[in-house]
């Protein structure tokens, strides 16, 4: 959500920013227009309420000395029903003006590289070196189903497509990822593991953006609730409706959880194997900040990322998005792209952003800093720590042999009871 006060001082910078972000179809113009309109039906509700005060006033003065008041008393049911339509009228325009602002995405920071899409993020740094093959390297699905336990064909009988069975050595592998991730964000990086809810309701996922334009999307149930696309909802609201004391920013946060999106715009994109799922598991970052430090917390952040991924030996590369590819809650926004080698090239792994204080303006989450009068938005930023599913995927394409086993990074041994190698299950 957006100040309405930057935008009236603002205009046009707020129009640059926007158009920064591409196809906008409103602009500042359309919001203070609403805004006047408004603020208009709210001062003649001032005067027609101030009206009816004196005219009642009046109607009682006439009949403590026994006048005839029924002019008066007409002109008081008048002014009650004006006032009821002016009322109407500013409940309305009021409804128009925070919908049009809850449409609009976040404004860009100032540093962020202007495009159109993804050919102009631009690479900050590359870590490792890709490792060089001395045979021809696959894709993790032909890994997964050589091996015996990836099985798409018999989720997909009752699932549907973009989904997965993982079994024995690879499921362990799974949950030896997020263990390893979880315990290096709280006893390394100062995170809170956090066990939030899956299923929320519209006001969680309007407060974090996801509502009401990415509905389509989203899961939604029968009764009204919506399973989670990541644990950002759940633990961002964490700080919703609540005035925090200054000393307790930052708060950070981390959980690893199941995330369901339906791809709706993915046709066709990553049909086979586990890239794009229905479901699939992540850990994530979260922090509550001041405004002062966000910028520099978004480092931090990106840096507890990527730390993950050295540990594991993964070569990768950090992109900052441009203007036209960052998520529409996003002020800027570091994307970790780990190197695939059956695929030949970097996929997203992990996205870390800042969101200024849009998420808390929508979630009304604030703090209060001590001997100071009034408070402030807190500033919310997310990012993934690592999407688990793709760092398995990572793990099987960097680290496979050429008979088909996978060595099992030195990092996860001791989640995986020491196994080093896990080889193709027997068949018979």
């Amino acid at each position: 959500m957006h100040d309405l006060r930057y935008i009236r001082e603002n205009p046009e910078t707020f129009d640059a920013a926007l158009r920064s972000r591409g196809a906008v179809s409103s602009s500042s113009a359309d919001i203070l227009a609403l805004d006047e309109a408004r603020r208009a039906a709210q001062t003649r509700m001032q005067e027609i309420q101030s009206r009816r005060n004196a005219a009642s006033k009046e109607v009682g003065q006439r009949k403590a000395k026994g006048e005839n008041a029924d002019d008066l008393i007409a002109e008081v049911q008048a002014l009650k029903d004006g006032l009821a339509q002016a009322e109407q009228e500013e409940s309305d325009l009021a409804e128009k003006l925070d919908a049009l602002l809850a449409s609009l995405p976040n404004l860009p920071l100032a540093d962020v590289p202007v495009g159109g899409g993804e050919d102009d993020n631009v690479e900050v740094r590359r870590i490792g070196e890709p490792r060089v093959f001395d045979f021809d390297a696959k894709e993790h699905f032909d890994l997964g189903e050589g091996l015996g336990l990836m099985d798409f064909e018999t989720a997909a009988t009752m699932s549907g497509a973009r989904f997965v069975i993982l079994k024995g050595a690879l499921a362990r592998l799974e949950r030896a990822l997020a263990s390893f991730m979880l315990d290096t964000h709280t006893t390394q990086n100062g995170y809170t593991e956090t066990i939030p809810p899956f299923l929320v309701r519209d006001n969680a996922m309007f407060g974090t953006g996801q509502l009401p334009k990415f509905a389509e999307d989203l899961f939604h149930t029968d009764d009204g609730f919506w399973l989670i696309p990541t644990a950002e909802v759940p633990l961002t609201n964490t700080a919703a409706e609540k005035i925090w004391d200054e000393a307790q920013l930052p708060m950070r946060l981390t959980a690893w959880t199941p995330c369901f999106r339906s791809e709706a715009g993915a046709a066709g994109k990553d049909t086979r194997g586990m890239i794009r799922q229905h479901q699939f598991s992540k850990v994530e970052m979260v922090s509550i900040t001041h405004p002062d430090h966000s910028e520099a917390e978004l480092e931090r952040m990106t840096g507890c990322a990527e730390g993950i991924l050295k540990a594991l030996g993964l070569p990768f590369r950090t992109m900052v998005l441009c203007t036209g590819d960052m998520g529409f809650g996003a002020r800027k926004t570091f994307d970790i792209e780990v190197w695939l080698p059956g695929q030949g090239r970097y996929r997203e792994i992990s996205s870390c952003s800042t969101c200024g204080d849009f998420q808390a303006r929508r979630m009304k989450a604030r703090f209060r800093t001590a001997g100071e009068k009034g408070t402030r938005f807190v500033h919310t930023l997310n990012g993934s720590g690592l999407a688990v599913g793709r760092t398995l995927i990572a793990v099987l394409e960097n680290y496979q042999n050429a008979d088909g086993s996978v060595t099992v990074p030195e990092a996860l041994r001791g989640y995986m009871g020491g196994l080093e190698r896990i080889e193709a299950v027997s068949r018979g």
